[in-house]
């Protein structure tokens, strides 16, 4: 095979790896500490590639976008947590499934009124646009970029989860939450930021992937059902198994649509391989998960508590 199709091939499953990371991370938090059901944390994706996109528009500098739209969606986070999400704490997780699916509704309506139903595209400056050559491989500046941003993330948050006094405070509010409520702390405080971070995380996934996919009101919607098989392989609540879940999903997902056609062939004609090739590969994750929960029911680095 071409080795600099298959070291794009890995690239680009890497890059997904790392985006469904940054939304899967958020996802587990609050679904594993704060046990809240919160199916609109597809939304955070998405606004997030909207605000980057519009603030690309009215700067001109994309890096900037970026930056400047993590707080914002930080604080959309906190506010969505406050009026919303912190009511339905004591509640049934159906009740907490009503609810934010009802705030994704609530978010693409917003979303198809202010910004129109076309989408919006971010154009790339020129010194990310290009590719860096490895000798004869050449391989593309921004999806290396997604990739070390991923990455710098997860190693961000496995040290401010394992190392600092906020991660104490987070392990021990998933623990025991009556507990570390009578020792003096801010439950509901803590739990905001848990929330608002992870809609950050989740916007800086959306506004990373704006310039390759653009932004459209789809997007959201489309992350959340792969992001929660992340969760579910990895075990919920667990930052490491966010991580090598989404890597693992990743790689599976981009591998087998790339070469789920030619494995076929060796085993059955080239027609039915090319007709078959598509539904499998996109079946792959679903079977990955449903063995991961027949060896192992609570992921592959289940939270020990």
């Amino acid at each position: 095979m071409d080795t600099q199709l298959i070291l794009i091939q890995l690239i680009n499953g890497l890059q997904l790896g790392v985006l469904l990371f940054l939304v899967a991370a958020g996802l587990t938090l609050v679904f594993g500490i704060m046990d809240f059901v919160n199916l609109a944390h597809g939304a955070f994706y998405m606004i997030g590639a909207y605000l980057c996109a519009l603030l690309a528009d009215q700067t001109g500098y994309f890096l900037l976008s970026l930056v400047l739209s993590l707080p914002l969606v930080f604080v959309i986070g906190l506010g969505v947590e406050k009026w919303l999400a912190s009511r339905l704490y004591s509640l049934h997780h159906i009740d907490h499934v009503l609810a934010t699916f009802g705030l994704i509704l609530v978010f693409d309506t917003l979303t198809h009124i202010l910004a129109g139903p076309d989408g919006e595209a971010i154009l790339l400056p020129a010194y990310l646009n290009g590719a860096v050559s490895l000798g004869d491989i050449r391989l593309p500046v921004y999806r290396i970029l997604i990739i070390a941003v991923g990455l710098t993330v997860a190693a961000g948050l496995a040290w401010g989860v394992n190392k600092t006094r906020a991660g104490m405070l987070l392990r021990a509010g998933a623990a025991d939450r009556k507990m570390t409520s009578a020792l003096g702390i801010d439950i509901d405080k803590l739990y905001r930021i848990i929330f608002a971070t992870g809609a950050m995380l989740a916007g800086l996934a959306g506004a990373l992937i704006a310039p390759i996919s653009g932004a459209n009101i789809a997007m959201g919607n489309e992350i959340i059902i792969i992001a929660l098989v992340v969760v579910v392989i990895g075990g919920i609540g667990s930052i490491k198994g966010a991580f090598y879940g989404a890597l693992f999903v990743g790689l599976i997902d981009t591998l087998g649509r790339a070469y789920m056609d030619d494995a076929l062939k060796l085993v059955i004609s080239p027609v039915a391989a090319e007709s078959a090739a598509p539904a499998l590969s996109a079946m792959t994750i679903y079977i990955v998960m449903a063995v991961v929960l027949a060896v192992r029911p609570n992921g592959l680095f289940p939270v020990s508590k």
